[in-house]
């Protein structure tokens, strides 16, 4: 365990010193995205088409900054930069372009080439000479007034005598971002991840010699053309935005009953102290434990899930057990999965078992994605369809990427079966008492959801209450207050600082970015996803990059913590008595390999952003 540690040690180090080194600056960071007009606080001469869209792509050593932004109706597009740290430079074709001028002047050189130049305000705006107009783009100045990850607000000097010498341009951060080309050094980059995270989990491999690398190589294929399908693909992005669109809907059914049970008399809507967490995320949990049973009643599920057990049985040679547990985990829960599976437990091998409980732990289930969603998407419907398209992807794509580690950490050795039949138990005798039986389960994980939150939450405080205590007197809260974005000696910074190289390896480059994505994978860890979520909705505008965003959302995506190898344990092993001291054995294992399929996920799509 010693030499495994130091080999991990030497590896993160070398990704942590590469990561470091940044290609852009943490202003370009925050400025390359997409935005939105703000209307609410911008002026009223401005229609609500506005936008501007700000890209910074690296290809190699060489960046491109380009931009597209319709003003009042106008579209220009060119290239951008920043001057003196705060301006905003856009720099847009001349053709097409109209600028007024109130001045000319006309030179001659000592061969008498003339050389004409045009003025506006006593300043240059262009020149001709030689048959030749210069410069070929327009400038147009803005100076940066404020700016966060969700807020750009822009300065633009007006002409001299207007009501107003200068008008504010407030922006607000618009969340649907596509990519438009692949990078070089985020493919590199990607690829470095990979082979790290894969050479963690060899060296926690229970047989080494036995790993069928094949299946591996196919499962990360599989990853890679799932990536590049929702990020480029048209017609699959298509897919997966109609999806997210039908998990919107179902979260506002889930509001319309909130409204109807905990709504006030006469408006019908949750006001005032009942607009909380426990009146608007937690219901989504029972509604969607509902609908789940419903779906599993019908035999829809069972299908869905065949299609994709059938496709990885095919593609990566699994066995028909895990092939149903590892697709089963994409819509079902960590102890509710392995019951499509339930006549193959007994004889299941010990590799078996361990992709199914890596699966559990990789992925997420149903009935707990719309408390992502809200968690992290608000009352933004844009933000919402956002996080719910990429937590969706991330549960399809942590799938495969749970049997890679599963494959890997117990290499299987033993003959299995590769029979594959979803059992026909109905999980009610009507579809009435199915929504019920759903319903109350669905009761019993949001008050689980809810309880945990309030303990782990507590604890957290009363935690940093102490480390505040040893920081004051000690001096280290001063120290940390004057050289990090924390303010004290805190459970979130030791987090932070403790798997911010983690971060780094997995791609993420800013610093303050690593530690922000290090403090939720802690949480995650430690605690559980639902506090790390809710966290996670809090902080995320305190990223540089939207590309860190996007990555820790995948990263998130999964059981993987401490109380999911009890839960695992109690859930799998009342199915099968016999074979929990095997569950037993394989419990942190299967939490090594659920964490580092989703940090694979990560990496993945984080290589094609």
């Amino acid at each position: 365990m010693s030499n495994k540690l130091i080999y991990i040690g030497i590896l993160i180090a070398l990704i942590f010193t590469q990561s470091c080194t940044t290609k852009e600056t943490n202003i370009e960071k925050m400025l390359s995205r997409n935005w939105s007009f703000d209307t609410e606080l911008g002026p009223s001469f401005v229609d609500s088409t506005t936008f501007l869209n700000l890209s910074f792509k690296i290809n190699g050593a060489d960046t491109l900054r380009e931009f597209t932004s319709v003003f009042n109706g106008r579209k220009d597009i060119g290239t951008w930069e920043i001057e003196d740290g705060n301006d905003l430079i856009l720099a847009s074709p001349l053709q097409n372009m109209e600028t007024e001028i109130d001045s000319i002047t006309q030179s001659f050189n000592d061969e008498g080439e003339v050389t004409i130049n045009y003025f506006k305000d006593n300043e240059t705006v262009g020149s001709f000479n030689d048959g030749t107009f210069s410069p070929k783009r327009f400038l147009q100045k803005f100076t940066i007034n404020k700016i966060s990850s969700t807020q750009l607000h822009l300065v633009f000097e007006n002409q001299p005598g207007s009501a107003s010498n200068v008008t504010v341009l407030p922006y607000k951060y618009i969340s649907k971002v596509l990519p438009t080309s692949i990078s070089f050094y985020s493919v590199t980059r990607g690829l470095i991840g990979i082979f790290g995270l894969i050479f963690i989990t060899f060296l926690f491999s229970s047989n080494r010699k036995a790993i069928n690398w094949s299946l591996v190589v196919k499962g990360l294929v599989l990853q890679i053309a799932l990536a590049i399908a929702v990020l480029y693909i048209p017609f699959v992005a298509a897919v997966f935005d109609n999806m997210s669109a039908f998990f919107m809907k179902i979260i506002g059914y889930t509001n319309a009953g909130s409204d109807f049970v905990f709504g006030q008399f006469g408006t019908g809507e949750i006001q005032g102290p009942l607009q909380n967490f426990a009146f608007k995320i937690l219901p989504t949990i029972v509604f969607f434990s509902a609908l789940m049973s419903m779906l599993y009643y019908l035999g829809i599920l069972q299908k869905i899930v065949y299609v994709f057990a059938w496709l990885m049985k095919r593609f990566m040679k699994l066995s028909g057990a895990e092939s149903l547990a590892a697709a089963g985990n994409i819509f079902l829960g960590q102890t509710e999965s392995p019951f499509l599976v339930r006549p193959y437990l007994d004889k299941m091998t010990k590799s078996e078992l361990m992709c199914l409980m890596t699966g559990g732990m990789a992925t997420i289930a149903g009935g707990v994605l719309a408390a992502y969603i809200g968690f992290l998407g608000g009352d933004d419907p844009e933000q919402s369809m956002f996080f719910a398209k990429h937590l969706l992807t991330a549960s399809i794509m942590s799938a495969p990427a749970a049997v890679v580690a599963a494959k890997i950490l117990v290499p299987e050795t033993e003959e299995f079966n590769n029979e594959m039949k979803i059992p026909k138990d109905k999980i009610g005798s009507n579809i009435l008492e199915a929504i019920t039986n759903g319903s109350s389960d669905g009761l019993k994980l949001a008050v689980n959801v809810g309880v945990m939150l309030l303990v782990f939450t507590a604890i957290v405080y009363m935690a940093n209450d102490i480390l505040d205590g040893i920081g004051s007197v000690t001096g280290l809260n001063e120290v940390i207050a004057a050289n990090t974005g924390y303010s004290q000696l805190s459970f979130q910074f030791l987090l932070g600082y403790a798997f911010a190289p983690i971060a780094g390896l997995m791609g993420i480059d800013n610093w303050n970015d690593m530690v922000l994505a290090g403090q939720l994978l802690g949480e995650k860890t430690i605690l559980n996803e639902f506090y790390a979520y809710a966290t996670f909705g809090d902080i995320k505008a305190n990223f540089v990059s939207q590309k860190s965003v996007v990555m820790s959302t995948y990263m998130l995506c999964g059981f993987a913590n401490f109380a999911s190898i009890g839960i695992q344990i109690g859930g799998i092993g009342a199915l099968i008595p016999g074979r929990k001291g095997t569950l037993s054995k394989l419990g942190v294992k299967a939490l090594i390999g659920g964490t580092v399929a989703s940090l694979l996920t990560a990496v993945v799509v984080g290589m094609f952003l």
